[in-house]
């Protein structure tokens, strides 16, 4: 038997998460993340943490891989991986329907541990290396870091998401 992933536009998402009797709602956007590997363990920390849904661009991202389907371990078969055409506009559209969008960034002064978060929240992280592209960066809420207590600069992605939403 092969499982399917779950198929959702942002729309149904949106309506279903709007019609909820709990109107919370955690999302994880990656922006750049290009690795199938990155991708499915970014899938696994997410169902892992209860996200409701991993979006991502049509363009400079992973698509559905065999390979990060196999990294998920099941969670591709578990949580909504929607690939939008634009993620700046999907940001917005997030921020309409009252999602607080935070994105890391190593630069920003505030670290992760300094929010209080309550509603809806939208983690926004991006590929290793190049980080957030300029027009996710500008909109989204806040910018945090997470904090580095030894001699590298930064986290894998997908231990960063995990660091993000277990936060949250």
């Amino acid at each position: 038997v092969e499982a399917e992933a779950p198929s959702l536009t942002l729309d149904e998402l949106l309506a279903n998460l709007d019609s909820a009797t709990d109107a919370a709602g955690t999302l994880l956007l990656l922006d750049g993340v290009t690795d199938p590997r990155n991708l499915g363990a970014c899938l696994r920390v997410a169902d892992g943490a209860g996200v409701t849904a991993v979006i991502a661009p049509k363009d400079h991202a992973c698509g559905l891989t065999e390979v990060a389907m196999q990294t998920a371990s099941g969670a591709a078969e578990s949580i909504p991986y929607l690939m939008v055409t634009n993620l700046a506009r999907t940001i917005d559209t997030l921020q309409e329907h009252g999602f607080d969008v935070v994105g890391t960034a190593d630069e920003s002064t505030d670290d992760l541990y300094s929010l209080r978060l309550t509603g809806r929240v939208a983690w926004v992280l991006g590929a290793e290396g190049k980080g957030l592209r300029r027009l996710t960066r500008e909109r989204c809420d806040r910018l945090v870091r997470v904090p580095m207590a030894g001699q590298v600069e930064r986290l894998n992605v997908s231990v960063a998401a995990g660091v993000a939403l277990y936060e949250t």
